[in-house]
């Protein structure tokens, strides 16, 4: 083959990148292309920031392989094609996606490369093991329950890693255009975005990962990998990650890897459930439903008025990432005690987390709103009891609830029973009422 272009999508790395390695491997010329959606980059300034410095590490890495980045904004599927026009591309490699958009991405392309007489060819690489990848017995329809899908996941033969190619033969006269502005995002303190970046946090994350079994719920200690958004865009490959912690013995690995099978988990339930987002995947669940706009907006702005939550919401806007246990918490208030529409919580999360994807935050708010695929689907998450277990001094709370840093100890996470000569100096919202449960929490 003459040319390929490699389109990226969400696997934005040189390194153990199959659709890369295999155009590279079968072609005299790649043209390495990525299409800004305009539609896409409206949907959160955070992660539309992170994704240019990405794409921007991922040029100078082709760079120093030989190679460029073509970079251009409008459709992609329509730039796809104007692009091997140009080039006269005879084949197209893309990493598979499970999300709507990305099959429709797919299928159009797919359409438009049969009629172009153009290669299409799919290649793994957004998972450890790929949607579909292991089935339940009978090998129909996909797992609903994680342990025996987690059972499965861990016995499969995992693709082997493919090299970094060591040079990339760009078209001649192909010129790169620069790379538009770096956008603003909304959160101060995000998280740098790059392959770069995201390889020097991971071969830091060995030295910590021991100890993640026994901190990874420890709210004030932050000692989660932070790998998150490098694994949602791709800076990262999945399988790398997981085959460090595999190398790894003792209870800390074996944890961090089972978080890596629940992100797989979520991709075979979406490519098997594309409208995750919208619909509940356990209908009978997705009733009662208040639509409290006041309410909802006190939740949005971490004033709830309940410390725990406010605090979780607070470090989502702050950071563009928050706590796994608190992401819990507050989703689990907005729904179980706030009684408001899970979807409502999906789109906010999906607008603030740089991490946010489709499958990974759209299960996961299904899964604590009783309507995905947990097996408890009427569990409650008392945030006092998480709070007093999980920050048990008050570190995380006071940390990102500045009104209650006065407060001393765990007393932090229930300032209305505080006397009222201590509670009336305080700049800080009374709690919400609850509409779903008793409210034990809030008894004095």
């Amino acid at each position: 083959m003459r040319t390929a272009i490699v389109l990226f999508t969400r696997d934005l790395r040189v390194h153990d990148n199959p659709a890369l390695a295999a155009a590279c491997a079968s072609a005299e010329t790649v043209v390495p292309f990525f299409v800004l959606d305009p539609q896409l980059q409206k949907l959160s300034p955070n992660r539309a920031r992170f994704l240019h410095q990405s794409l921007a590490d991922l040029r100078e890495s082709l760079r120093a392989r030989g190679g460029d980045l073509i970079v251009r904004e409008g459709e992609p599927v329509a730039e796809t094609m104007r692009l091997a026009r140009e080039v006269q591309a005879e084949g197209v490699a893309l990493t598979q996606d499970v999300s709507t958009y990305a099959r429709r991405r797919e299928e159009r392309l797919n359409d438009e490369c049969e009629r172009h007489r153009i290669s299409l060819r799919l290649f793994p690489g957004t998972t450890v093991v790929p949607p579909g990848g292991v089935r339940p017995g009978g090998g129909d329809g996909h797992y609903k329950v994680f342990s025996p899908y987690y059972r499965a996941w861990e016995s499969a033969k995992w693709r082997d890693e493919v090299a970094t190619p060591e040079r990339i033969a760009l078209p001649a006269d192909l010129a790169a255009a620069p790379l538009p502005p770096l956008p603003d995002g909304e959160s101060p303190a995000a998280l740098n975005g790059g392959e770069t970046e995201g390889l020097r946090r991971l071969k830091a994350w060995p030295r910590h990962i021991h100890t993640y079994d026994d901190l990874h719920d420890d709210m004030a200690a932050d000692a989660t990998s932070r790998l998150s958004a490098y694994l949602r865009f791709g800076c990262l490959s999945p399988l790398a990650v997981a085959n460090r912690a595999r190398d790894l013995d003792g209870a800390g690995p074996a944890a961090f890897l089972r978080q890596l099978g629940w992100r797989d988990f979520y991709y075979q339930v979406t490519q098997a459930f594309p409208k995750i987002s919208t619909q509940p995947y356990r209908a009978s669940g997705d009733t009662g439903w208040r639509y409290d706009q006041d309410a909802l907006q006190h939740w949005k702005d971490g004033l709830t008025g309940v410390p725990i939550v406010d605090a979780g919401m607070r470090q989502m806007q702050a950071e563009g990432w928050m706590h796994n246990r608190a992401r819990l918490i507050t989703a689990a208030f907005l729904t179980k005690h706030l009684g408001l529409d899970w979807r409502d919580g999906v789109k906010w999360f999906f607008r603030w987390l740089v991490d946010g994807d489709v499958a990974n935050n759209s299960g996961n708010w299904q899964w604590v709103a009783g309507t995905g695929n947990d097996t408890r689907p009427y569990r409650r998450f008392n945030p006092i009891r998480q709070a007093e277990r999980f920050d048990p001094d008050g570190v995380y709370v006071r940390r990102y609830v500045p009104e209650l840093a006065s407060v001393a100890g765990k007393a932090v996470h229930q300032p209305w029973r505080l006397p009222d000569t201590v509670r009336s100096g305080l700049d800080y919202p009374a709690p919400l009422e609850s509409h779903r449960d008793e409210a034990v929490w809030l008894r004095p």
